[in-house]
């Protein structure tokens, strides 16, 4: 009897995660088979960033003083533009999967669907994660020709790299499920993250502020994000990487399980 149990116990798993891996392949291959979409608009944005910011401004600047250390300018910003990158199409692919999923319906054939909401959070969640990874990616390759890219701390880089694609995909599903019209979509990616993200410190070190803009900027998530990845890249941050990792990681559980709850609730799911 136990032997019988243990198999169907095997058995319902793997038939969960069959939906899973179905649902998640979808949303996958929906952003891979559109790369004019997908791909083309960040490696011309990032390739004018370091162009501008890097070489032609950077020049100008020098190096930035950060944790000790002096860092070349066009160094000093590739952390911050691949943690925008990363972000914002994490958010964007979340986004614009539970919305389009609503605006055509078709979002009910999952809902009506044997998986549990738990496993379609994750579905929706893990494609935004291998978007935002597979763009922050691309974002230091298109770095590294123009300047020299190393991985100071490589357990760090790969910890918060997931971290803050899944808090922000998971924060993407928030943004399908509340907005009502495509246009709530671009003002949270463009008026919301983005602008976030800019006084997050990408361009400049934030100990450099006078206050009280240095503690102002403190309240700003990003901070912690973008001097994260920093860390993980070229061993310096102007704040304390390990605490940012785990009030990070808190709140991306936090998040997630909202997620799950909105979407047993039906909130912005049915009418």
């Amino acid at each position: 009897m136990s032997a019988e149990s243990s198999t169907s116990g095997r058995s319902g798993l793997a038939a969960a995660l069959v939906g899973f891996r179905t649902l998640a392949r979808r949303e996958i291959l929906r952003f891979l088979r559109r790369p004019k979409n997908t791909f083309v608009p960040p490696f011309v944005t990032n390739v004018l960033y370091f162009s501008v910011f890097g070489v032609i401004l950077g020049d100008r600047v020098g190096g930035v003083a950060v944790d000790g250390q002096t860092v070349p300018y066009i160094v000093f910003i590739l952390p911050g533009l691949v943690v925008l990158g990363a972000i914002a199409n994490a958010f964007e692919n979340a986004s614009f999967s539970i919305f389009h999923g609503r605006w055509n319906h078709y979002i009910e054939e999952t809902l009506t669907s044997p998986m549990s909401y738990g496993r379609m959070v994750a579905a929706y969640v893990t494609a935004g994660v291998v978007r935002g990874l597979t763009v922050g990616a691309l974002i230091a390759v298109i770095g590294a020709f123009f300047t020299p890219v190393g991985v100071a701390n490589l357990l760090y880089l790969v910890a918060f790299a997931l971290v803050i694609t899944l808090l922000f995909s998971a924060f993407g599903v928030v943004g399908g499920l509340w907005a009502d019209d495509w246009d709530n979509l671009t003002m949270m990616n463009q008026f919301i993250v983005r602008p976030l993200v800019f006084f997050g410190g990408i361009f400049y070190a934030i100990s450099d502020l006078p206050s009280p803009y240095y503690e102002l900027s403190l309240l700003n998530p990003m901070v912690y994000m973008v001097n994260g990845v920093r860390h993980g890249f070229l061993g310096v941050s102007e704040v304390d990487p390990f605490t940012s990792l785990l009030v990070l990681s808190g709140l991306t559980v936090a998040v997630l399980v909202l997620d799950a709850y909105l979407f047993r609730k039906g909130y912005g799911l049915t009418d």
